[in-house]
């Protein structure tokens, strides 16, 4: 009996954290650069009774085990802006960011100039070019990011964006406010790297899919709370009756 109740909560731990995979993509349908997460489970298969007594072999119990959250880096729908900072990235490179806790990487290329003249994410990270942070004067105007980077104003050039890109991209972490970290050194995107100014890339979370995954891990998990209180008023049965039995 507490075999199959053990069954039973090992599924519904591995709904409910695929539960929170989908809230999160869900969350950020609407936010700019997002890569989508998917929830992977394994069989984990236990041994379960191990006393010599039994006539047959032991059999073994098969839970869910957690084997990640892999990143989707499918290319979202790039909507034009005409904002001459916004830049959409093609391709799998990211740009860099300084944060306090070091370089971060992002796909979010909606980009502004803060009171401190500097480039900077929509959260307010510095946005790293080749040379460090690209910072303009009180007095520059007509700022604008070409095909490759170059980021230029009435004054000439100020510098280019630093685009990397990553041999494993699916390692990649998630850091919170759309930044990812990486347990590898990133890699330089070479000449070949390109974006489109005057763009963003939207979210690559599909709405549509996302809600009939959230029907089915609901309808799943309902399921599986039944099962386990038939299980639990089974066991309690027993329980009685054998007790009936011994009186």
């Amino acid at each position: 009996m507490e075999n199959a109740l053990l069954v039973g909560l090992s599924r519904q731990m591995a709904l409910a954290r695929e539960l929170d995979v989908i809230a999160n993509n869900m969350a950020n349908v609407g936010t700019n650069g997002f890569k989508a997460r998917s929830a992977r489970f394994n069989e984990f298969l236990m041994p379960v009774a191990s006393a010599e007594g039994f006539k047959g072999f032991d059999r073994k119990l098969s839970y869910v085990i957690d084997k990640g959250t892999p990143i989707d880096l499918t290319q979202g729908v790039i909507e034009r802006t005409g904002n001459p900072l916004d830049v959409a990235l093609r391709g799998d490179n990211f740009l860099v960011v300084q944060t306090p806790q070091g370089e971060r990487y992002t796909r979010a290329g909606s980009l502004s100039i803060n009171p401190r003249g500097q480039l900077v994410t929509q959260t307010g990270q510095p946005v790293m070019g080749e040379g460090g942070p690209i910072q303009f004067g009180d007095t520059e105007t007509n700022v604008g990011i070409a095909v490759d980077g170059t980021v230029s104003s009435n004054l000439g050039t100020r510098g280019k964006l630093r685009m990397v890109r990553f041999d494993n991209p699916r390692g990649l972490s998630s850091d919170g406010a759309n930044l990812f970290a990486s347990p590898t050194p990133a890699l330089p995107a070479g000449p070949q790297a390109r974006l489109e100014p005057g763009a963003i890339e939207t979210s690559n979370v599909k709405a549509v899919i996302e809600m009939t995954r959230l029907m089915e891990v609901q309808r799943s998990y309902q399921s599986i709370a039944n099962l386990m209180s038939k299980s639990d008023e089974l066991r309690s049965r027993a329980i009685s009756r054998l007790a009936d039995q011994q009186a």
